[in-house]
């Protein structure tokens, strides 16, 4: 059963900075936290064919160039 959870008296620079790398990873705040706890602790799984094309449409890549970018980008920011 999914438990909600608050981050109370967050510094208004990080919650900047979060809304920015979530904005670079084309996701909302809420994915975000979500994608940093999920490689924080481990827990994410690798994506099926189906949620990996999933994910393309719905980033609207159009070309390998544009996705290659986005995986370029998102290995550089870690």
């Amino acid at each position: 059963m999914p438990v909600s959870l608050s981050i109370k008296n967050a510094p208004d620079e990080m919650v900047r900075r979060l809304k920015e790398r979530a904005e670079r990873h084309h996701r909302s705040l809420q994915g975000e936290l979500m994608a940093i706890l999920e490689e924080a602790i481990g827990t994410s799984r690798p994506l099926t064919p189906d949620e990996v094309l999933a994910e393309v449409r719905r980033l609207r890549l159009t070309t390998s160039r544009s996705a290659a970018a986005m995986i370029r980008k998102d290995r550089d920011d870690r």
